[in-house]
């Protein structure tokens, strides 16, 4: 079993060749469009494309001899829809996911070649939100989807979740997501939280350090436009408004919280973000926090060998707090 430390701020191992491999396919990204959010017009068509390209997502996860079930769960009065992927046996813990793409983009199967590889290593079910986007919907709309899906999880009154250890997981926007839904969450239901595992999170709504400097050149996220594209997220708010959690989650009181395993890419203008989002965590529970070495935003989706050992190091740290609630 891997022996997993506590409050470790450290670079993230990797040898020359694997450190070559990320270099090189940065230079594919250069040639690329950074994500930008200026209208709704460009998030629309992306959106399309991706459900396009998921078409026939049953018939994968039947390789694995996996289904997912899509419910629509109701909480407040309000309804949500939530994508479940189960392993084949009984399970020993539950997964709550949250995608990432800029909260303009993106759906709970996006994430499914991630969750599969939980439930079949970890042994837990991935219930992902699929929460409404802020192409049509205020981000507080989305904050509100996920709090409810997080409250009729935890909520005893969800008979197939009671007394399993839950882990919270979220990417980018998806990481913010997950940070304001734990704040939110009354102090009973946060008591039923194990764990979060954060991938390169928004914690700050009006711009870390690193994003306010990010140079020009900056790969798969626009770091120039990011504080004007954050602006345009919140139009009615001033600058002090933004800092208010849970919107900017940094600037919360984290009492109560679960211990942490977080990652950012040390090209990513939200790198700050993380690191100071760790720092004040690390005040009330134990947070071991990991900066990847030439990585830029959403490393985790490159086909590198440094993304496949973050991926599996989460798993394993997963299964390593299930496991420790477990004996205990």
């Amino acid at each position: 079993m891997t022996n997993f430390s506590e409050g470790i701020k450290s670079p993230w191992p990797a040898d020359e060749r694997a450190l070559a491999q990320v270099c090189d396919f940065n230079k594919k990204l250069a040639w690329l469009p950074r994500f930008r959010i200026r209208n709704r017009l460009m998030p629309r068509l992306i959106q399309t494309l991706l459900r396009a390209s998921q078409i026939g997502g049953a018939s994968q996860l039947l390789k694995h001899g996996l289904k997912a079930q899509r419910k629509v769960i109701e909480v407040d009065d309000a309804s949500v829809p939530v994508r479940i992927i189960r392993p084949k046996g009984k399970a020993k813990g539950v997964v709550l996911d949250f995608h990432g793409g800029g909260w303009v983009i993106g759906n709970a199967q996006m994430n499914d070649n991630f969750n599969v590889a939980m439930v079949k290593s970890c042994n837990v079910t991935v219930v992902s939100v699929d929460y409404r986007l802020a192409v049509t919907t205020p981000i507080e709309g989305l904050m509100e989807d996920c709090l409810r899906a997080a409250r009729w999880l935890l909520n005893d009154s969800c008979e197939e979740f009671t007394g399993l250890p839950v882990i919270v997981v979220g990417e980018s926007a998806g990481a913010h997501l997950a940070a304001t839904t734990l704040l939110a969450l009354s102090p009973d239901l946060l008591q039923r939280v194990s764990g979060a595992l954060l991938y390169y999170g928004v914690y700050d709504l009006t711009g870390t350090a690193s994003v306010r400097a990010a140079p020009p050149e900056t790969l798969v996220l626009d770091g120039p436009g990011m504080v004007e594209a954050l602006r345009r997220l919140t139009p009615d708010l001033n600058d002090q408004q933004r800092r208010q959690p849970p919107l900017s989650p940094l600037y919360g009181d984290f009492t109560g919280f679960p211990p942490a395993l977080m990652f950012a890419g040390e090209m990513d203008p939200l790198r700050d973000d993380t690191l100071e989002l760790a720092a004040r965590w690390m005040k009330s529970a134990p947070v071991e926090v990991h900066v990847l070495a030439s990585c830029p935003h959403g490393f985790i989706h490159f086909p590198t060998a440094l993304a496949d050992s973050v991926l599996a190091y989460g798993r394993e740290w997963i299964t390593a707090r299930i496991n420790a609630l477990a004996d205990a």
